[in-house]
């Protein structure tokens, strides 16, 4: 007899997680009020990986593993998608663990807003604090973003989501493309690839994911987490924002006339974007013609309707400061100006 669909496919790809994978399996078998099941891909593994998968599928028929040789994440995310049976999918890694809610909380999300086509939630950073500080304040500003205006303004800074805390509809691979393989992390490049197709994304308020940080981390040790992959991708995504957002294109100002905003603003002007001047508070550069183009302090700004900023500014709270007197002059975040990174 075929067993009906469930509400949520949770989609695990699994590398050599054996230290782990039991944690994050018992956590997912332990929600509550969801209907799921889990298609947990082993990518090649070496080590136990393959039996302890096959020990919680003999107990548990909601788990389903496959096996697949050694290819990445992004094939075995893929792979996973393929099978899965769900109205939704929910993503999760083998080194993270979810509260007992967050399939059902994530679920019931979805099918009450048919205008979002995903949801995120906020997540604990289970790594130390001290040791990885950009990395927990990275976190900590996921966490702000949870309406689906912020989220989408925001997504040209950082990726606005942790991976595995996300769910989203099972139509939207085959709509707008599944996960791809380049220089570049795969999930911002879906979330950014997907918001630029028009899909909205949300985040639920409540913390229902540990998102731990182990030294082997992907983003820490592959190549297509190096930072000019994120650079070029977020250019390339800005640009084309730009050209339906901004009423003065292909014309911008940039603000920030240091040598890595520039180098992240010439990545626009290969787009087709023309920067007017370059906008800054350092009184050493103010006056100076940097690339050609002149460095104005913040007075010569153009008013608010009748030129764009585009703000590149890495330091810590730089780009907050900015905002907060953006908005007192009167400035509107993405009618007036954007903040990058």
């Amino acid at each position: 007899m075929t067993q009906p669909c469930p509400a949520v496919s949770v989609v695990l790809p699994v590398w050599n997680a054996a230290a782990t994978l039991p944690a994050t399996l018992e956590s997912l078998l332990a929600q509550t009020g969801a209907d799921f099941e889990v298609v947990a891909v082993d990518d090649g593994s070496t080590d136990a990986t393959p039996d302890i998968l096959a020990a919680f599928a003999a107990q548990d028929v909601r788990i389903r593993p496959a096996r697949i040789a050694h290819g990445g994440i992004v094939a075995a995310l893929n792979h996973g998608l393929a099978p899965a049976r769900g109205r939704h999918i929910a993503r999760m890694d083998a080194d993270d663990t979810c509260h007992p809610q967050r399939l059902a909380l994530q679920c019931a999300y979805l099918d009450a807003h048919p205008h979002i086509g995903l949801v995120g939630c906020r997540v604990d950073f289970g790594g130390d604090r001290e040791r990885c500080g950009g990395y927990a304040r990275h976190v900590d500003w996921v966490n702000t973003l949870l309406d689906p205006t912020d989220i989408a303004l925001a997504r040209f800074r950082e990726s606005p989501f942790a991976h595995p805390s996300v769910m989203f509809r099972a139509e939207l691979p085959g709509l707008h493309g599944a996960y791809l393989d380049g220089p570049f992390p795969e999930d911002y490049e879906l979330w950014l690839r997907w918001m630029d197709a028009g899909v909205a994304m949300a985040k639920l308020p409540h913390t229902l994911l540990t998102w731990n940080d182990p030294p082997d981390r992907l983003s820490r040790t592959h190549p297509n987490y190096a930072e000019e992959g994120f650079y070029s991708l977020k250019g390339l995504y800005l640009a084309r924002w730009l050209a339906r957002h901004n009423p003065r294109h292909p014309e911008v100002w940039v603000v920030g006339a240091g040598r890595t905003s520039r180098r992240r603003a010439r990545q626009l002007m290969d787009q087709g974007i023309a920067v007017r001047a370059w906008i800054d508070i350092d009184p050493r550069k103010i006056g100076n013609r940097v690339d050609g183009l002149p460095v104005l302090g913040r007075e010569a700004m153009p008013a608010p309707g009748e030129g764009f900023l585009v703000a590149y500014l890495a330091g810590h709270g730089a780009a907050e400061e900015l905002s907060e007197f953006l908005d007192g002059a009167g400035y509107v975040q993405g009618r007036d100006y954007i903040l990058a990174a």
